[in-house]
């Protein structure tokens, strides 16, 4: 598997439909990356730990705060998506968004709890290799001065306390610590995804709270359109009723006035 970057490159998802699987997709990557790095942060500090390890590591940590990152991005798209006009797919999709949402806090708490172990595994490679590095000249003071690869004041200082530290010794606390700068970026990244993710939550609260608000008001026109047609169903009954005894009476009127005149004529 490569680690190397994320499908942002390539164009992305705008339904609703497409947006969700990706979303479901890339949290399945994330809690399965997580495992990844659990298993890896078990071997480092014992003889499993090798510099492949380390690597694959690194990638595999900062591919997956890629991955968050860009789930974080659809999950934004999808509330910027104009809603369905059926209420029932409406609620339909609140429940998978909620779902989603749901299920990528849970994906980040258990990402982020490996971030943060594996910034402090890296600072104590960092520790033993410095410690690793030098021989004390003072029979074993503790409170020696440490020397930094930043600092060549304090080199030339400690020089002639310590042991020097090679050129590999060097390149190895670079590397570790560029690691580490590298790993508290990513976990600031991740904070801020919580952040957006709670806004987000707020705001499909609110949202739903408008659906449910629009859904009670088209209810409440139905009842009255249901009252108003019951209404002039019964005017409507009523008038014919009227129609149909003014009928009757005419046409005992026009009876009477034929019998009358028909016994004037006899």
């Amino acid at each position: 598997m490569s680690y190397g970057r994320t499908d942002t490159g390539r164009s992305q998802p705008r339904d609703f439909s497409n947006l969700t699987q990706t979303c479901s997709t890339n949290i399945q990557k994330i809690t399965q990356n997580s495992g990844q790095i659990k298993t890896m942060l078990h071997q480092m500090g014992t003889r499993q730990e090798t510099p492949q390890v380390q690597d694959q590591l690194q990638q595999v940590q900062h591919y997956t705060n890629q991955l968050a990152k860009e789930t974080n991005r659809h999950l934004k798209d999808l509330g910027s998506l104009p809603l369905p006009l059926s209420p029932s797919e409406q609620r339909q999709q609140k429940i998978q968004k909620e779902r989603l949402m749901s299920d990528f806090s849970a994906a980040l708490n258990n990402f982020q709890l490996m971030q943060r172990r594996a910034a402090e595994k890296e600072k104590e490679s960092v520790a033993r290799a410095r410690a690793g590095s030098r021989v004390l000249g003072d029979g074993g003071n503790a409170e020696e001065q440490l020397v930094t690869f930043e600092k060549d004041d304090d080199w030339s200082q400690t020089q002639t306390q310590e042991a020097p530290i090679t050129e590999e010794d060097l390149e190895v606390i670079k590397e570790r610590e560029t690691n580490i700068r590298q790993l508290e970026s990513d976990i600031m990244d991740v904070n801020q995804i919580f952040k957006d993710l709670a806004v987000m939550i707020h705001d499909q609260g609110e949202m739903i709270d408008s659906i449910e608000a629009n859904v009670e008001s088209a209810e409440v026109h139905v009842d009255r359109g249901a009252a108003q047609l019951q209404r002039a169903s019964y005017y409507q009954r009523k008038s014919r009723k009227r129609m149909c005894i003014l009928g009757m009476v005419l046409s005992l009127v026009l009876t009477i006035l034929g019998i009358i005149i028909w016994k004037a004529i006899e």
